[in-house]
């Protein structure tokens, strides 16, 4: 029997089940039919997890946040009458093609009905304006979800919609060809035109008319196809749509077309409903001096163009709560009266449950510990701080373990029957083109030495082919990756040449004429296995189809530009097993923070909807959140030497994951720990509870904290976050104290471990450090030798949020666990939040250095500290002062040699 042939049957089947069904029972069920038949064993797991993709993968319907003194009817939808929904019918359909499962394609139909309601009913009489912001994930669905609502607002009357698709050339083409085949049905290049997707089948709907195809960007020529009437397609109930750049002189040049050809006296368009969708609503962090890509510009056109329509919506979509909707503005009273400001409505999605993201890849340990390698060997070869014109003598050892990876997991796909499935390795080491060009001559010299040991080999017997040092280095490779996986070493030497022959390597940056063409190979019927090396362009938006291998190493902390790079996150069914990320190892701390940020602030969204809040009082509390700093400092400070910002710490947790090595600070430190210790036994023995994971007191007064925290000494390194956390601690704490007037505190060990000292009952963690010269990290700023804690730069192992909390707190957090989806295991917000009152973490640490197995002790009872407090929606503020010094030399690739981005 054909594996689609049984694979239909599973379906059936399983569908027909009337029982809960999950995972097991879909397991059960396709082995049991598989029995008579000698599938392989990955075909049979392929199957089941494709069945459990489409029958019990499921996506919640997110949250909303909205202006509730709007006078704004958001029934409007589900009260209009004789609407057909056939663009939005079709759109359903081609998604059922694609393989969307059945419970997911329904809550997008809920979702998007949902967004649309926020929306204005086109029909709607008069002059109006409706502005919205819509939180996502990287690669998780969003083009999907914006062209669900693009189908149905044409359904509901919009009859102009425009799609503003970043900056770059390579992502508008591949937001066209998305665009056509969900929503046009037509696709060409201005002189060949095919049906495509939605297209290929019959309707009686009206073709809506693309003034902008997959070979150019809106020029007049585009728009000469067509005619510049705008009415005549609102009479005809055909919407026009295009697909933009995001630039200068785009969008100049389409609101000059619009208004000399369409606006009344009064110099507006007043019959046509407008929607705009801006894809890239978070990309104007740019630090760029380009004239057609400042952000202030593109932003000011954009806005005269919703001016230009009496009737109009704009939808951002963005990938991080941190939007620089909320944090470019100059002050609160600017962000607020911006046009783009979504004072009307902020939707924020949630993922489908199979989406391979952020939360999985950096906060679930046993998935981390699978997916990261860490990047320590590359400094050598390609530094951080490097120029545009300075020498690569080779690929670091680290990159070629990784392409070597790359085509073990090519084979091993090949011999899952994924050889006419697209599979990509993506390179990002450098924002310089020169660079790149650099890097791409070795990867194409090494892939070239590897094919030509496979060619030589793999027909051999095993033992005969591991005499190549190449094939036998493979081996190595192939036993530290995959060897859990169900394919032998024998089946996989015989695939290295079918996988390694067919590579190319792609140059993708703007000054390159190569195109990652997926489109090509899938007309012809083949897939493309593909390296791809590039810096920005492959940095936003950009959908690198069966992308298995991802090796990065950047020097930035920019939370945007950071979840951009990670162009990893997605949906890898039926080879998420063999997907790897190489980083260093501080990228992989700043990714798992602004996970767990991005996912807080999403939380928060729920809570200010209970509570009442506005997208006003979100704006406010993302402007003021302590890593809003990174990206409001880099576009404010440009020509400043300090600036104050306003910070808050609500919902926030922070630890000294930098540490000083000055032992006489760690002495002072140890005795304040141990002077706070017996003031605690001595005054407050009552509130003390020896709990599982260390001692507690609960409900202490905050002046107890306040004067340890005073004297406890934090290394100057953590001011690499833009703020001195002490001194803005200290203030913010005060600040709140009516609200929060009592404190945890809690000494924290380790379960079963006898204390390292007798005069604290605290047993020692041991820590990774961060690798620096003889393991000691000197501060560019500040000069002070310390240490960088390695686990992701946290102190705190999972779960130290619930130490003290009663067996009914701990059921109320698991409950919220569950909810959210999320493992009991995994650090969020929940044990805070139930919590209810601020937490004060003392820690004492071991550091080492581990190398091939050895474990060698660098530094013994390290004191460190941190801190949190629960998530209220409490927005006051205190004034910190970001220095321009850290601002240049700690968080982004050097600003000089502009002229060389790698942007459009």
């Amino acid at each position: 029997m054909r594996k689609e042939d049984f694979e239909v049957i599973a379906l059936l089947t399983c569908k027909n089940i009337e029982d809960d069904l999950d995972r097991a029972r879909i397991e059960q069920t396709v082995r049991t039919l598989a029995s008579p038949y000698k599938f392989e064993e990955h075909i049979i797991e392929e199957v089941i997890k494709r069945v459990e993709s489409r029958l019990v993968t499921t996506m919640d319907e997110g949250v909303s946040l909205v202006d509730a003194e709007s006078d704004h009817d958001e029934e409007w939808v589900s009260d209009k009458e004789g609407l057909s929904w056939d663009y939005w019918g079709e759109y359903k359909e081609q998604l059922l093609l694609e393989g969307w499962g059945d419970k997911v394609l329904h809550t997008l139909g809920e979702v998007t009905d949902r967004i649309l309601g926020l929306l204005k009913d086109p029909q709607t009489l008069g002059e109006w304006d409706r502005r919205g912001l819509v939180v996502g994930h990287v690669q998780s669905g969003k083009t999907a979800n914006y062209i669900g609502l693009i189908s149905k607002a044409a359904d509901a009357g919009y009859r102009f919609i425009i799609v503003i698709a970043g900056i770059h050339n390579i992502l508008r083409k591949q937001t066209q060809i998305r665009i056509d085949e969900g929503f046009v049905g037509l696709t060409g290049d201005g002189e060949k035109i095919t049906r495509v997707g939605v297209g290929n089948r019959n309707h009686s709907r009206q073709d809506p008319v693309p003034l902008t195809n997959t070979a150019s960007d809106f020029n007049k020529k585009s728009a000469a196809a067509h005619s510049a009437d705008l009415e005549l397609y609102e009479a005809a109930g055909r919407p026009a749509i295009l697909v933009i750049k995001k630039n200068v002189s785009t969008l100049k040049r389409l609101n000059k077309w619009l208004r000399d050809l369409n606006a009344d006296q009064q110099g507006q368009i007043s019959k046509v409903p407008m929607l705009l969708i801006d894809d890239e609503a978070d990309n104007a962090s740019i630090n760029t001096n380009k004239p057609d890509l400042d952000p202030t510009k593109t932003n000011a056109w954009i806005r005269q163009l919703l001016k230009l329509f009496k009737k109009s919506c704009y939808v951002g979509y963005t990938a991080t709560p941190f939007a620089n909707i909320f944090i470019n503005p100059n002050d609160e009273n600017e962000m607020v009266g911006d046009e783009l400001f979504p004072r009307d409505f902020i939707y924020c999605l949630d993922a489908p449950s199979n989406y391979f993201g952020a939360d999985k890849v950096f906060l679930d340990e046993d998935i981390s510990n699978t997916v990261l390698r860490t990047i320590s060997d590359a400094e050598d070869y390609i530094p951080l701080s490097h120029k545009r014109h300075d020498h690569i003598p080779d690929l670091p050892p680290s990159a070629k373990k990784a392409i070597q990876t790359f085509i073990l997991a090519r084979a091993i796909r090949n011999i899952r029957k994924h050889d006419n499935k697209h599979c990509t390795m993506m390179i990002n080491v450098s924002r310089f083109v020169d660079t790149q060009r650099q890097i791409r001559g070795h990867v194409s010299h090494y892939l070239a030495e590897l094919q030509n040991a496979i060619f030589s080999n793999y027909k051999k017997p095993v033992s005969e082919a591991l005499r190549s040092s190449i094939v036998a280095g493979m081996k190595v490779v192939f036993d530290d990756e995959y060897s859990n996986c169900p394919e032998s070493w024998m089946q996989i030497q015989e695939a290295l040449y079918t996988a390694s022959d067919g590579m190319k390597t792609y140059l993708i940056n703007s000054k390159s004429d190569e195109a990652l063409d997926y489109g090509k190979y899938d007309e012809a019927g083949d897939a493309l296995t593909a390296l791809a090396i590039g810096g920005l362009s492959l940095s936003r938006g950009l959908t690198l189809e069966g992308l298995t291998i991802s090796y990065m190493y950047r020097n930035t902390k920019m939370y945007d530009t950071l979840f951009q790079m990670g162009r990893w996150f997605g949906f890898r069914a039926g080879y998420d097993d063999l997907c790897r990320v190489y980083l260093s190892e501080e990228s992989q701390g700043w990714y798992a923070h602004i996970a767990e940020a991005s996912e807080g602030l999403r939380q928060q969204i729920k809570q200010m909807r209970r509570d009442g809040f506005s997208p006003r009082d979100f704006g406010l509390y993302v402007r003021a959140h302590p890593d809003a700093l990174i990206v409001t400092a880099l576009n404010k400070m440009r020509n400043a030497e300090k600036r104050v910002f306003k910070i808050h710490f609500d919902g926030v947790q922070s630890e000294t994951y930098v540490l000083p090595a000055d032992d006489g600070i760690r002495t002072n430190n140890f005795s304040e720990m141990v002077f706070l210790y017996g003031k605690l036994n001595d005054e407050f023995g009552e509130k003390r509870l020896d709990a599982r994971g260390g001692v507690v007191w609960r409900e202490v007064p905050f002046e107890l904290v306040i004067d340890f925290m005073e004297k406890f000494r934090f290394h100057k390194g953590l001011q690499a976050k833009g703020i001195n956390y002490k001194d803005a601690f200290l203030v913010y704490a005060r600040e709140v104290s009516d609200r929060h007037p009592l404190w945890d505190i809690s000494f924290v060990s380790l379960v079963g471990s006898q204390p390292a000292d007798d005069s604290l009952p605290m047993a020692v963690q041991q820590r990774q450090v961060g690798r620096g010269k003889d393991n000691v990290t000197i501060n560019i700023t500040t000069q002070e030798p310390g240490w960088y804690v390695g686990n992701k730069q946290k102190v705190a192992g999972t779960g130290v949020e619930r130490i003290g909390l009663n067996e009914e707190e701990v059921a109320v957090a698991e409950k919220i666990a569950k909810e959210n989806r999320r493992k009991p295991t995994d650090r969020d917000y929940r044990h805070r939040d139930v919590r209810g009152r601020p937490l004060l973490m003392l820690h004492l640490l071991e550091l080492v250095n581990k190398i091939d197995g050895n474990v060698d002790v660098i530094a013994e009872k390290v004191p460190a500290v941190g801190f949190s407090f629960p998530a209220t929606g409490d927005t006051r503020t205190v004034a910190c002062v970001v220095n321009k010094v850290w601002l240049e030399n700690d968080m982004v690739d050097s600003p000089d040699d502009e002229d060389d981005y790698d942007i459009d």
